[in-house]
Order: C-alpha cells, then structure tokens, then sequence
C-alpha cells in the first residue's frame, strides 16, 4: 500500500497489475452504507461495517471484472476507481471490434451475479456458523444481484448501456450510432430515476429517494459527457488542417543580410515571433530563427546572409494540409515549438497551425463564440483557450478502431 494522492484519489495498491485508487468521496459514503445495515443486522455496527467494506470488495471485482476481459482482448487498463456512487475502470481505448465491447461491458455484471449467487447459496450454512453471519450473507446477496441488475439498465454510462452500444455497433456497422442510441437511452434513464425520486421524496420519501436523485443525476451528467465527447471528436475527426490554419509566417529571400532579420523583429511586439522562411524564385531554401541575430556580432550583420545561416526546412514540425485536426492536436504535443508548419501535397508550405486556431476552428464547428480577449490571450501564450485542452480527445479518436481510417496525413520534424 503505498497511499500516495493522486487527483483520482489515493494509490492504495494494484491488482493484477492495475492501480487501485479510493476517492475522497468513498469516505462519505462508508460511514453512510455501515448507517445503512444496522438496521437488518440488528444494530450490529461492526457487523454493519464489515458487510459495507465487502459491498465495496463486490464493487472492486465488479469492476475487475471489466479490467480483465479488457486485458484479455490486449486493451490497457489504466486505474480501477472506488468513489461515492460506486466505482469504474478507465481502460485505455476502446476494444476493436463490437463483440470485444460487448465482452467487457458483460464481464461486471456476470461477477455481480456471481457473487449474488455465491453469497445466496452461502446464506444457509453461515445461518448455522452463526445467525448474524447469515443476514450479513444475505445482505450482500441481495445488493450485489441489485447491483447486476442495475448495472444492466440499457443507457450510458451503465455496463448495459455499453451492451446496447456494441449490440448497435454490431448491427449497424457504426460505433458513432451505438454511442448515440446508448446515449439517449442514458438521458432518458437518467431522467426516469430522477423524477421517480423526486416523486417519493414529495411523498414523504426517506433517504433512499435522495439516492435516486443523486443517481439519476449523475448518470445524466455522464451521459452528455458521452454526447459532448462524441460530438468533440467528430469536430476534430471531419475539420481538416487547412480549415484551422494561420499563416505564422514571414518569407524573404535567402541574400536578405541578417539586419533584415533584425529589423523585422523590432517592427514586430509579438512576444511569439512569426517563423522566417527563406524563398528564391519559387523555391525554398529553409528557415531561420533569432538565433542567427545572438552568435553573428552585430557588426556583421549587414554582409552575413540569412542563407548562410538557414536551417534545413524539414527540420520544423509538419502537418499535411489535408491531414484530419486531431492529427495536428497530437503532433502538437508533441512539438517543442508549439507550431507546425502546414504544407501543401506537394510538400511546400502553406501556412502554420497552432492550438488557439484549432480551438477556434472547433467551437466554430460547435456553433459556440469565445470573447475575443480570451482568444487573444491563447494567442500570446500559444495554448488552448480557458484550458480547453484537447490532446486527450485526440488520444481518443487515435485509440479507435476506426483511427486508421480516418483520413491521412502524417507529420514530421
């Protein structure tokens, strides 16, 4: 155990290889689940507290199970979370194929029946052991087969939810369909459970009406994540590097002397300066940086050409024009410049690419405006506006099945 905090939460130990983390809100929810048992335990509170950690031990394989038919079908798995609501397992993408989503999304159900069963067939020998062991046995099998069941409700983000996406994917032939049809249901789902506590708790309802609100609440929220995530990754999918792309350049000829260089900086309060490109008749010689302006002394400066201190132009990071958006978001990461240069089929250069472009090239997409200040500050400091990041939806896109599929295009430098 090695209780290190994370912002999932804190790194207790792994399991068959994978992190196990516990969630602040996993210490509300303890105390509130041992309240819970006292009740059909007889007020037994070490009873009540053993029996909520192995409702928590259920969760934990539940969703182990997940883990391993997912590492059974090659596919990582980064972390399995216990947290207020229950738990989940982050799997590094996506299985690739329909039956291989099916096949994980049906593994935590069949443990959660498992394990009803097993606790059901045990109730009558722990009855025997011990009267209070028999109700504990009793209790885990009643909430580990609600938990099955639950779980089993056709709409995302639950396991049947996952069902109903790979029986559509399946079917239909298109992941994107199955994730919206799993959606809906989802909202529809979520919408239900809520109304339906909302409804006992006018009533008169107790605590169990909370929990329904608080459910439905949350599955709500997760399924117009799924919405929102899916329609991001369709923006970044369909917009293509020429529809974002600026023109973070300036172009001289490669005899211009280095003062040229200079005197354009000075003419400039950009604190991210334009790249220099260096081009003679049509045909492009390379680039240079302010480099050339710190080794040359200045006395030099009118009788060095910029030639004589340009770089290779393969040299700076690439993107194809034609290459699809979550390409660029990617390449960028992996650039130390924060730029990349745009070129044509032909290979010559087009215009440059940066993050606040593609940020604004997809909330035009989405229909959606940032104030201007906003985007002029992204600008200056070359990131994503309001820390819209999207490097980790581009993973995404690029974990799918259907990745290699999606357009062409590579990048270099």
């Amino acid at each position: 155990m090695s209780g290190r905090v994370t912002s999932q939460g804190w790194r207790l130990f792994r399991i068959a290889g994978i992190p196990l983390y516990i969630h602040p809100s996993w210490l509300l929810v303890l105390p509130l689940a041992t309240l819970a048992f006292l009740r059909p335990l007889g007020g037994h509170a070490p009873a009540a507290l053993v029996t909520a950690l192995l409702l928590f031990g259920s969760v934990l394989l539940h969703e182990l199970g997940h883990s391993l038919a997912a590492l059974r079908l090659g596919v990582p798995v980064r972390s399995i979370t216990l947290f207020m609501l229950g738990g989940v397992a982050t799997i590094e993408r996506e299985p690739r194929t329909a039956l291989g989503s099916l096949q994980v999304a049906v593994a935590g159900p069949l443990v959660s029946l498992g394990l009803a069963l097993l606790f059901g067939l045990s109730i009558h020998a722990m009855s025997h052991l011990q009267p209070l062991l028999g109700l504990m046995a009793e209790e885990l099998a009643r909430l580990n087969l609600l938990l099955a069941l639950f779980n089993l409700l056709p709409g995302l983000p639950l396991d049947g939810g996952q069902i109903l996406q790979a029986l559509v994917w399946q079917v239909s032939g298109s992941r994107e369909r199955g994730v919206r049809v799993s959606g809906a249901c989802g909202r529809l789902l979520a919408w239900m459970i809520m109304s339906f506590g909302l409804l006992l708790l006018f009533r008169g309802g107790s605590v169990d009406s909370l929990w329904l609100v608080l459910i439905g609440w949350f599955l709500l929220g997760a399924s117009r994540s799924q919405l929102q995530l899916l329609t991001l990754q369709k923006a970044l999918k369909d917009l293509r590097v020429r529809d974002a792309a600026g023109r973070r350049l300036r172009v001289l000829e490669p005899s211009a002397s280095l003062r040229a260089l200079s005197q354009l900086r000075l003419s400039s309060d950009n604190p991210r300066p334009d790249w220099v490109l260096l081009c003679d008749g049509g045909r492009w010689r390379g680039w240079v940086d302010d480099g050339a302006l710190r080794q040359v002394p200045v006395q030099r400066w009118d009788h060095e050409t910029l030639l004589s201190q340009a770089r290779p132009l393969d040299s700076l990071p690439s993107i194809p024009e034609g290459a699809p958006l979550w390409q660029a978001v990617l390449a960028l990461e992996d650039s130390p410049m924060a730029r990349l240069l745009v070129v044509s089929p032909a290979g010559l250069p087009t215009g440059t690419l940066e993050r606040p472009e593609i940020s604004e090239a997809v909330l035009t997409r989405l229909a959606l405006r940032l104030p201007v200040p906003l985007l002029e500050q992204a600008r200056r400091q070359g990131t994503y506006p309001m820390g819209f990041s999207l490097a980790s939806i581009a993973r995404s896109i690029a974990a799918l099945p259907e990745a290699s599929e999606l357009g062409s295009g590579s990048t270099r430098g």
